[in-house]
């Protein structure tokens, strides 16, 4: 028998103008729920949040509290004003019957004294004070909107772990997937102003609503042929009798009404990057490079070599100088110490976190143009700047809007607009998925999957490194940097732990680097290198331009959707050839990749 809910909405409509945001919306709070809201961005998440919640006041609907049940918040932008610590700010969240030692123990446990000074707060602390102040009365019910906002991996790794441990119904809004698959065990779905329940966690979330987009469009395209016979018989078909005519048109009226009146589902990002001629195959070599600010040490001896093709993830605490090192590996700071070069026919694109390329008073279509003149070329081809920021999701009627009245999610979307229009071979990604809602991650990540260039990237989302990178740059403490194989969940598995740091251990590699893969290097020794080796090393890539090569004409010839029809046998040929083509690919690389280790290590 399930328990009567503590909080509950029902049927919660509202309308700011225009479009209605929330139609016929609803929520159910059970003890011990933990619930994923979920939608687009605009979807209206956060302000049926705050309808839960009682600080916003619904056009019509009903909401429902269990007398008795205690209910925090956490909004997006906690207001720390008028208090002297972050103490006592969370301490004058506390009823008279809670624990006041928890608000030392929560603000400790994120990192925090309690004795900072909240006008001089990040934007990260202030929301480590608001969290500790929302968690610290254990209440019966939690509305956590976007609580992973500006906290660095060893922070969200924290919160999650204290979240598990409350008796506390939660309800959060969140863009981390693995926050979200961690902590949920049902999920709320708002699309178009409606609310859709999954009594599942959100692992289980997007082949769902997949499912149910499908359906939809099935849906839609039944009704379509149905309004086209209709339509159909209105101009050719036999009068018949009068009221049997009559009726028929009001039919076809009500066709036509409900498909007019239906929302259809947000459209998608379409992302394409225009990719400049190729780098050479050194891009960023570091040689025992250093940085120090006031005494301490952000990098110390660091030695990397980022070749063609590589996706490096930047990750660490805050204030461990992961974009210090970003700016000294790509040219921006010189380093105190040693050397960084880098490679030929360099196209870089960046993308930093405080979005300081944004400027305010510019219009969107001349942010994106540079003033000049409304198109904007992608890949040597000229778009009108309208056409391609509706691939952004940007309205006709925005494009002329100054940057300023854009939110947080569009500021992201314009940025990435902007980049993504400039040639490049390297993009450098500081923070990238900050704001942007799971559906335009998701393009992101193919995006990157299919760029042939190289990606530097820093960020706090853990199954954002993990789709997207192939080697981690953890900091280590101390100015010390060590590089792992694979994405983040592999950096785990071979560190032992996530991104808090960790003492130095004997095994750990020398100059602050270990292998970028995990396969197994083979006994170094005293020994030198064969010529066999030496000859592999030289002659290998050259053997992998030519299998990419093979592959590209391969894939040219499968891509002529008449093939099979036409020629079925050269159709089966020119797939084996490919899936064959793939391998030695994939084989050829793995010998390079083990034979530069080796190389690596023996020069090291």
């Amino acid at each position: 028998m399930s328990l009567p809910p503590l909080v509950h909405l029902r049927s919660v409509a509202l309308t700011f103008g225009g479009t209605p945001l929330l139609e016929s919306a609803e929520i159910a709070v059970a003890p011990g729920d933990r619930i994923g809201l979920v939608g687009r961005n605009g979807s209206g998440k956060s302000t049926l949040l705050k309808i839960a919640a009682g600080l916003v006041e619904a056009d019509r609907g009903s909401r429902f509290v269990q007398p008795g049940a205690t209910i925090r918040y956490l909004p997006q932008e906690p207001d720390l004003a008028g208090f002297k610590t972050t103490l006592a700010y969370v301490e004058a969240g506390l009823g008279p019957g809670d624990d006041p030692y928890r608000a030392r123990y929560l603000l400790e446990r994120l990192g925090m004294t309690g004795e900072e000074n909240p006008s001089l707060l990040s934007g990260g602390e202030a929301r480590r004070a608001a969290l500790a102040r929302t968690l610290a009365p254990e209440p019966d019910v939690l509305l956590l909107d976007e609580p992973t906002n500006h906290l660095d991996l060893p922070a969200i790794d924290r919160l999650e772990q204290e979240l598990k441990g409350l008796r506390s119904a939660v309800v959060l809004i969140s863009h981390d997937r693995r926050f979200l698959e961690n902590l949920t065990r049902s999920t709320i779905w708002l699309d178009r102003g409606i609310t859709r329940r999954l009594e599942r966690g959100f692992a289980a979330f997007e082949e769902w609503r997949d499912k149910i987009l499908e359906e939809e469009e099935a849906e839609r395209h039944k009704l379509d042929r149905e309004i086209l016979r209709e339509e159909h018989w209105v101009r050719y078909g036999v009068t018949a009798r009068r009221k049997r005519n009559v009726r028929r048109m009001a039919q076809l009226a009500d066709l036509r009404k409900t498909r007019r009146e239906g929302r259809r589902a947000v459209g998608q990002v379409k992302m394409t990057a225009s990719e400049a001629e190729a780098s050479g195959a050194q891009v960023i070599v570091a040689d025992k490079i250093a940085k120090s600010f006031e005494g301490r040490p952000i990098v110390k001896d660091l030695s990397l070599r980022l070749l063609r093709g590589d996706r490096i993830g930047i990750v660490g605490p805050n204030g461990a100088g992961k974009t210090t090192l970003l700016n000294m590996l790509t040219g921006v700071l010189a380093p105190d110490q040693g050397e960084v070069t880098l490679g030929t026919k360099l196209a870089l694109v960046t993308i930093d976190q405080k979005r300081a390329a944004l400027d305010p008073n510019l219009s969107v279509q001349d942010t994106l143009t540079g003033g000049r003149g409304d198109s904007v070329t992608v890949n040597g081809q000229a778009k009108h700047v309208v056409g391609y920021l509706k691939d952004f999701l940007f309205t006709p009627l925005q494009v002329r809007q100054p940057v300023s009245a854009l939110s947080g999610g569009e500021r992201a979307r314009l940025l990435l607009a902007r980049a993504l229009a400039t040639p490049s071979n390297l993009l450098v990604l500081d923070e990238p998925t900050n704001d942007l809602d799971l559906e335009t991650l998701d393009l992101l990540e193919e995006l990157l999957g299919d760029y042939e260039g190289t990606i530097l990237l820093v960020s706090h989302d853990r199954d954002f490194l993990d789709r997207c990178c192939t080697a981690i740059l953890m900091a280590e403490g101390d100015g010390r940097w060590i590089e792992y194989g694979g994405g983040y969940s592999d950096m785990v598995a071979q560190r032992g732990e996530g991104v808090a740091a960790r003492k130095a251990e004997s095994a750990e590699p020398r100059n602050g680097t270990t292998p970028k893969s995990a396969s197994p290097v083979p006994d170094a020794g005293k020994r030198k290198l064969t010529f066999k080796e030496k000859h592999a090393l030289e002659t290998l890539p050259a053997r992998m331009d030519a299998l990419n090569r093979d592959i590209a004409k391969l894939q040219a010839v499968l891509d002529d959707p008449g093939l099979y029809a036409r020629d079925a046998v050269r159709f089966e040929k020119a797939t084996a050839l490919l899936a064959k083509a793939h391998e030695d690919l994939a084989a050829t690389e793995e010998e390079w990749l083990t034979l530069e280790m080796l190389r690596e290590e023996l020069e090291g």
